[in-house]
């Protein structure tokens, strides 16, 4: 099986990005064989940014893409939504790809399930 998540809400300020990651982080812990990727758009590219540094108890974005990654997830960010936040030729988080609406077409409609947040 094959799930994409679609992610549009910056990483901090609502719950959106933090509860899309905590599904896609289940979903691998109980459900090895399904191949999960994650597309961040609008806001959501901030998600990407390396080096998130966030209050003692409080999650954190950047290890939970981490974790996604380390277990096979692919996280790709839309390139016209990063370039207008000015963030296009930023280093990201290991793992996470600059792409762009064809590959976020292909993703789709490879997909068994589509989740948006």
């Amino acid at each position: 099986m094959n799930i994409l998540i679609l992610i549009n809400d910056a990483p901090y300020g609502t719950e959106k990005a933090y509860n899309a990651f905590r599904l896609a982080m289940a979903i691998q812990r109980e459900h090895t064989d399904v191949q999960v990727n994650v597309f961040l758009m609008a806001d959501a590219v901030g998600c990407g940014l390396p080096n998130q540094n966030t209050p003692q108890g409080y999650y954190n974005i950047e290890r939970m893409i981490k974790s996604v990654v380390l277990k096979g997830g692919k996280i790709k960010a839309c390139g016209t939504c990063a370039d207008a936040r000015g963030i296009k030729n930023l280093q990201l988080i290991e793992g996470v790809e600059v792409s762009n609406m064809a590959e976020l077409a292909k993703w789709t409609v490879e997909a068994d399930k589509v989740f948006t947040f």
